[in-house]
């Protein structure tokens, strides 16, 4: 469900207020109590907000956006980072598939017919079983009504007896020449990939590069192939990895 423009003030005027009433988005946006109730109503449905007396807030893990947010926020970047690495693909036969909406991209247009494919998103994993001849696993675990994504020790133990021939992620934020999560469940899920796999790749697009982040995954000279939607920052230093942009 793609979000309004309105929607998006919205969740811009949480985002700096933390909370906010009815009857000051109503003001704010100049629309009645009723629009702003229904807005809240299906942003709420995906787990953008939380509704409180007269009001809405932020989710108290709001850090880990929705992921039919995240599908649409910077959409084309997304799509351009996708396109430039088609390319780049090496020959695989298994691949993780992080829960990031940019994986995702890159997964629809990759040929993935006889693949072993295993992600913990559930929208990934709804989205690559419209495909045929797939042998598609989706990993259990606590499921975030955020993210739609599958994590915990479970999970993590669920990866840990795999070996893949490709990763393909994306992280929340790239600080100095770091790769951040936000969240230390989806830090610990992707740790466990990363080192389960012979070839990585990372798919970025350029708001990553002023994104906070808290929690550090690995250095960007781990990765073998990394994907930007522009010129990166002239500080990055990606060591021995292939750079596309």
């Amino acid at each position: 469900m793609a979000l309004t423009e309105r929607q998006n003030e919205i969740l811009k005027i949480l985002r700096e207020n933390k909370s906010a009433s009815v009857t000051e988005l109503a003001k704010d946006l100049y629309v009645s109590e009723a629009t702003i109730r229904r807005d809240l109503a299906e942003m709420k449905s995906m787990g953008l907000v939380e509704r409180s007396h007269g009001g809405a807030l932020l989710p108290e893990n709001a850090e880990e956006i929705s992921i039919f947010f995240r599908m649409e926020k910077n959409a084309s970047e997304k799509e351009r980072a996708a396109t430039k690495a088609l390319p780049y693909i090496p020959p695989f036969k298994s691949v993780f598939i992080d829960s990031s909406s940019t994986a995702l991209a890159l997964a629809e247009r990759i040929d993935l017919s006889y693949k072993t494919v295993v992600t913990n998103n559930l929208q990934t994993a709804i989205q690559l079983s419209k495909k045929p001849n797939i042998n598609l696993i989706l990993l259990g675990g606590n499921v975030h009504f955020n993210t739609n994504s599958a994590t915990g020790s479970w999970t993590a133990r669920q990866l840990a007896d795999f070996s893949f021939d490709l990763m393909i992620s994306s992280c929340a934020a790239i600080v100095g020449n770091s790769v951040f999560e936000r969240s230390l469940e989806q830090k610990e899920i992707k740790r466990v990939a990363f080192e389960n796999c012979k070839k990585r790749i990372l798919l970025i697009d350029h708001t990553k590069f002023s994104a906070p982040g808290t929690y550090r995954l690995s250095s960007l000279s781990e990765y073998d192939l990394i994907v930007t939607d522009t010129t990166p920052p002239e500080y990055l230093n990606v060591g021995n990895a292939k750079l596309v942009y």
